[in-house]
């Protein structure tokens, strides 16, 4: 065996390693980490990087299998939900920053071409960094996050319709004709996916999930071979990922076949962020350091400006248009492959390559932290926005409720918050459900709750909820400081009523109970404090662990019952 591309993995991973846990020490989030480690590691600095191809494969896969884990958290019933809406504003957003990025790149003094494809590439915003982010923070399933998911998806094809026309055009080829046929070939490839989906997959996976092992084993096949087909019949690999995920999004295992490829994405993403940092380079840089930073605040700025006017004038709320706003404040790696094909055309030059590498680094770094901050950012630009929102009922509010005083009153149904309903019904107390999953809110307003949609990390959505009259407050949220902020706003209004949130850490635990919580639900230490109970009071009694057995079957059925419908109501 060759040690050599062993040996110099090992190296870049090292210093990764070093260099993310700087990053982390700074509170700076480890994607930031990843592209410096690549800079660091490339030609410029230590030169660790050699084998580009083996590691370009590697990075390749991390956004194949990061995009079929986006096909497999989504389904046809998110896709109707939000799909005009990320049509119009991923379109928009598009047309409207590549016009105004042309005016702008002529005005500093771009040519005409040069300005064309630099403004083009400043429209596409990253779906991979974007998906990394919002997945940290827990909102993929939020309504905002769905809605980017779906933009960005929409920019995505745009893209690759794009590289397709650039394509054609350096090898000479008939546009029209092999757009009619690229077409074609597609919708055959996603019709016979589709009659697979429907008739095949069910029964399969139903047959494989038997065995962890297999499941994993398959999901992985069904994604590289579905996203090989979609490359063979110039459809990219990409796209062909995020099909294969989606077609087992509507399995009753793809919560399984998530947890277990997570790890594994996660380790190739890293390898696809270090790439793109080696890769970078920056020549020229402090004759175009004025174009590099007004183009960078143009992204930075005017991208979520326009989501945020399109958003708004379809009725979204200007929180929900802030929030998905910020995912469009950087450049994508699409853009860098548009004008990479454009130098290799001979359109435009190496110099309009290193000022787009400039941009990218800046809107990178930029666009992570105010997503990451958004919500400590919202409430101070908040006042200065208004003007984005429509007045009167907005779109994208869910209020399914009869009055407006409860006994309790609980954030999060999901999970913990399932058990927890279940268990209030025998109360016959009056309960309100908040949740921030639109589709869950419908379903429970089927179900009779009275129920709304909304986010707990939302300090104006807090000050609609008439806590006075609550004896009770439940959050089954694991994030500190969204309950942190519950608790407070709750303490301001109500200080006899009883509050009961989650934590994952020890520590959490304790700043929750010094702030001011009544019991703080660790799910982590549930388990063993409740199977340590059955040993004291069942000792070696065989009888009733089996009636616990039984028990918790008749739970997990019950559960899984729960879920199916969920799934069902959503297709």
């Amino acid at each position: 065996m060759d040690p050599t591309i062993f040996i110099e993995l090992s190296k870049i991973l090292v210093v990764t390693v070093i260099v993310t846990a700087i990053i982390r020490a700074l509170k700076q989030p480890a994607l930031i980490g990843y592209i410096i480690s690549g800079i660091i590691c490339g030609p410029y600095v230590l030169n660790f990087i050699n084998s580009t191809d083996t590691l370009s494969t590697f990075s390749q896969i991390g956004v194949a299998l990061l995009l079929f884990f986006v096909g497999l958290n989504l389904n046809p019933k998110v896709i109707k939900d939000v799909g005009k809406i990320s049509l119009i504003t991923g379109l928009g957003q598009v047309f409207f920053t590549t016009g105004v990025g042309f005016l702008i790149a002529k005005i500093i003094g771009f040519s005409t071409v040069s300005a064309l494809y630099l403004s083009v590439a400043l429209a596409f915003s990253s779906t991979i960094v974007i998906m990394k982010l919002l997945s940290d923070k827990n909102a993929l399933e939020s309504l905002y996050g769905r809605i980017s998911v779906g933009f960005l998806i929409v920019q995505d094809f745009v893209a690759i319709l794009i590289l397709l026309v650039i394509s054609s055009l350096s090898n000479g080829a008939n546009l029209t004709s092999m757009a009619i046929k690229t077409v074609l070939m597609g919708i055959g490839g996603m019709g016979i996916l589709f009659l697979i989906t429907i008739y095949v997959l069910p029964k399969l996976t139903q047959i494989i999930a038997k065995s962890q092992e297999f499941l994993l084993l398959f999901s992985l096949s069904w994604c590289f071979a579905i996203a090989s087909l979609f490359h063979y019949i110039n459809f990219s690999i990409e796209a062909g990922a995020l099909l294969a995920g989606l077609t087992l999004s509507m399995s009753p295992y793809h919560f399984e076949i998530s947890s277990k490829l997570k790890p594994l994405r996660d380790f190739f993403l890293i390898l696809f962020f270090i790439m793109l940092g080696a890769q970078m380079t920056f020549t020229n840089m402090l004759a175009n350091l004025g174009s590099i930073i007004g183009l960078s605040f143009f992204v930075l700025i005017g991208n979520p400006l326009i989501v945020m006017a399109l958003m708004g004038f379809f009725g979204y709320t200007l929180r929900n248009s802030f929030m998905a706003g910020l995912t469009v404040a950087q450049v994508s790696e699409f853009s860098l492959i548009v004008i990479s094909m454009g130098l290799s055309v001979g359109h435009v030059t190496q110099e309009l390559l290193s000022i787009l590498t400039a941009i990218a680094l800046i809107t990178f770094a930029g666009s992570t932290y105010m997503i990451i901050y958004s919500e400590k950012i919202y409430p101070f630009v908040a006042k200065y926005f208004f003007f984005f929102e429509k007045k009167g009922k907005k779109v994208d509010e869910h209020n399914y409720q009869e009055n407006d005083e409860h006994d309790i009153i609980l954030f999060g149904y999901n999970r913990t918050g399932f058990d927890i309903v279940e268990s209030l019904k025998k109360k016959m107390k009056k309960l309100l459900i908040i949740d921030y999953d639109p589709q869950v809110i419908k379903n429970l307003s089927m179900e009779g709750y009275d129920c709304r949609y909304g986010d707990a990390n939302n300090s104006e959505f807090l000050n609609e909820i008439n806590f006075v009259k609550a004896n009770m407050i439940i959050s089954t949220v694991p994030n500190i400081e969204t309950n942190l902020l519950l608790i407070n706003k709750i303490k301001e209004l109500n200080k006899n009523a009883l509050i009961t949130v989650v934590a994952n850490q020890i520590n959490d635990a304790i700043k929750l109970y010094k702030s001011g919580a009544t019991y703080v639900i660790m799910p982590h230490f549930l388990g063993g404090k409740h199977f340590s109970t059955m040993l004291e009071s069942y000792e070696s009694n065989p009888g009733k662990f089996l009636e616990e057995k039984l028990s918790h079957i008749d739970y997990i059925i019950k559960k899984k019952k729960q879920d199916m419908n969920l799934l069902d109501n959503n297709l």
